[in-house]
């Protein structure tokens, strides 16, 4: 399934409101299976080892792009999609959009991106694509292309009655016509991508003109080989060409300047020690850090200490970690001097020092003390933010750790209800139920994990251990028996009519 990939972003100052699309593509994909197919692929993204499952990253991404939408609520399509915004761990500056509207960030973009109005410009562009369902509509160019090659092969058994190499240049021919028409069709989506991602970015309050510095900043980290395409053979429109027509279409906007929030930046830096957790990793990451302390002004700062916080967690140095957390909360409520602008303190970023500081008290399991504070500060965190998963996840992880299991089980089993996608709140309830020695339930809660996560396989073994258990009610058992019977018919609908065929049962003979 091709992925509508993007770099950046560019567009008119005046569009219309946004076409809505044909019914051809709603029979070569419709908006349910648009969306069955995306979380498909993200219970593989899940499964992978650099999906970035950090909750203050998903959070602010989330927040973020979710806003950008709501500025624009027709940026959801006929469909009415609901948006997922994640990020992954890649070197290269991009992102791209999968079936149904999650949308993903390459950490690199992520660290790439100087301005908060920079990122909005390549989520804008992503969300453009997913309104405009330029998923669907390939597939609709694929099948009518998917003629063309065969058009060319029985002109090729035709030709080749004349000998020589005249049917491999028929067919050759051919198969580059269909070529050449995908590559169209992709240069077009993202011209098309642009023009709503430049409106939604406007409507959402974003300078625009951020975007060519943006632009020119991946021209520079894609030297090597963009530019030395042809632009005929690129499905994306030559960078060179895209800044100078961002140019153009912003010339006569007028000025707009947005400030950064906190977050932004907190993010970034979490982002930077996530991306590579090694040793070399670390250390390379502290020097940066370090240099970035330098900087004038209190957000660059700010940044740097929790980046230094987070690289002191990550080596298990708690007590320095909390100290560089201190530090990097100090100096953002500090008032700014007499005579300078300064950015509101209070509460900005206040989420993340909340949840980094009960980070660092969590990752120290073995001191009773700190976690029974862990508990009290998760409890009024909870009140405050009761809308954070990540925050509910470090409550419900605070009630196993302070040894309230049955309170920990009742609240857990009330999240799994109120957030059926959420597999780390029934990992959680898995762990409440392993530490009361409650074998059945335990193994039913990793079995749902598992169903979340894609491992359905995984998911039936869960359940065949549960089954077992010597504490398995005729409840449970109920349970077991008809949960085991939805995942078979998916694993059944998953493999296709070859797998239904497999099953039956060999004729008498």
């Amino acid at each position: 399934m091709p992925l509508a990939m993007a770099q950046d972003v560019l567009a008119p100052a005046k569009i219309p409101n946004l076409p809505a699309l044909g019914d051809t593509e709603r029979q070569d994909l419709s908006p349910l299976m648009e969306r069955r197919l995306g979380e498909e692929i993200m219970r593989d993204i899940r499964r992978n080892n650099d999906f970035l499952d950090d909750a203050p990253i998903l959070e602010y991404l989330n927040n973020f792009g979710n806003a950008l939408v709501a500025a624009r609520p027709d940026a959801r399509g006929e469909a009415n999609f609901d948006y997922y915004f994640f990020a992954v761990r890649d070197p290269q500056l991009n992102a791209f959009a999968l079936p149904g509207g999650f949308i993903a960030v390459h950490s690199a973009l992520l660290l790439a991106a100087q301005t908060e109005s920079e990122l909005a410009s390549v989520l804008g562009h992503e969300i453009g694509h997913v309104a405009q369902r330029h998923i669907a509509r390939s597939i609709g160019q694929q099948k009518q292309d998917a003629l063309i090659p065969l058009a060319a092969m029985i002109l090729a058994v035709l030709a080749s009655k004349a000998g020589g190499d005249a049917a491999i240049g028929v067919f050759s021919a051919g198969q580059g016509l269909a070529i050449q028409r995908q590559l169209n069709f992709g240069r077009d989506a993202e011209r098309e991508a642009d023009r709503i991602g430049f409106q939604i970015m406007g409507a959402a309050g974003y300078d625009t003109s951020g975007m060519v510095a943006f632009f020119q900043r991946m021209q520079i980290a894609t030297r090597n080989y963009s530019d030395r395409v042809p632009a005929y053979l690129q499905s994306h429109p030559l960078t060179t060409e895209r800044i100078a027509d961002i140019q153009a279409r912003i010339r006569d906007q007028p000025y707009r300047q947005r400030l950064d929030s906190l977050d932004f930046h907190l993010v970034r830096a979490r982002a930077r020690v996530l991306q590579d957790p090694s040793t070399q990793g670390l250390a390379e990451t502290q020097t940066f850090f370090e240099l970035q302390l330098q900087q004038p002004g209190r957000q660059q700062v700010a940044a740097a200490q929790y980046g230094l916080a987070m690289v002191a967690l990550k080596r298990e140095n708690y007590a320095l970690a909390q100290e560089w957390l201190d530090k990097s909360h100090a100096t953002i409520r500090k008032p700014p001097a007499a005579g300078t602008f300064g950015v509101a303190a209070a509460p900005e970023g206040e989420i993340i020092y909340v949840s980094t500081a009960l980070e660092i008290k969590l990752a120290q399991p073995d001191k009773a003390a700190l976690q029974q504070q862990a508990l009290a500060d998760a409890e009024a965190a909870h009140l405050v933010y009761p809308l954070s998963r990540g925050i509910a996840h470090q409550y419900g992880e605070a009630m196993i750790a302070a040894g309230q299991l049955e309170r920990a089980a009742v609240y857990l089993r009330d999240q799994v209800q109120l957030y059926r996608d959420d597999p780390n709140a029934y990992d959680l309830l898995a762990q409440a139920y392993a530490k009361q020695g409650k074998q059945a339930l335990q193994h039913i809660a990793l079995a749902e994990s598992y169903v979340l996560q894609g491992g359905v396989l995984s998911a039936l073994d869960q359940l065949s251990y549960a089954r077992k258990a010597p504490d398995a009610t005729f409840y449970d058992q109920a349970v077991i028996d008809a949960r085991e019977r939805e995942l078979q018919a998916r694993r059944r609908e998953e493999m296709g009519d070859k797998f239904k065929k497999d099953l039956q049962p060999a004729p008498a003979r």
